[in-house]
């Protein structure tokens, strides 16, 4: 069986969102030892390493719109 481009595009976003929400809850559930850990790599706060977080679960979910959704968007239009 053939696999179109779109369909291949949107079952790679799917897997890259189920990372992304299995990150999110494993940040959640991990938060402090993650903190302690990174703070005793870093000198980080609690506060960055929170904004950290945040802005790299902000990107990879950008960047799965950016790379795969929206390509797939396209192909599904133009075909």
């Amino acid at each position: 069986m053939e696999m179109s481009w779109v369909r291949f595009l949107l079952w790679c976003a799917a897997v890259n969102y189920a990372v992304l929400i299995l990150v999110w809850i494993i940040f959640l559930a991990a938060r402090e030892p993650m903190r302690r850990l990174h703070q005793r790599w870093f000198a980080l706060t609690d506060a960055q390493i929170d904004g950290y977080m945040y802005a790299f679960l902000g990107f990879y979910k950008l960047a799965t719109w950016f790379f795969l959704l929206v390509p797939a968007f396209v192909l599904h239009f133009l075909a």
